[in-house]
């Protein structure tokens, strides 16, 4: 956000948010811009596949064998 212009419609809320929560604009957008981060980061790591599957527990493998035919 700090690399894009805000309308002076966007600024007015963005003022009132930060009088909200009590820091100046600057501040605020600052924080609002370490927050998108750390969104971003942890959304990153979220979507980050297990190295390896794990192995079917003791009930899995039996019901494995259960659907198999005779």
């Amino acid at each position: 956000m700090a690399d894009r212009k805000l309308t002076e419609a966007q600024r007015a809320y963005e003022a009132k948010r930060a009088a909200k929560a009590g820091m100046s604009l600057e501040k605020w957008l600052a924080e609002k811009e370490k927050r998108a981060a750390a969104e971003a980061k942890a959304a990153a790591e979220a979507t980050k596949a297990p190295a390896e599957p794990k192995k079917p527990s003791f009930l899995g493998r039996l019901l494995e064998k259960a659907q198999k035919p005779l």
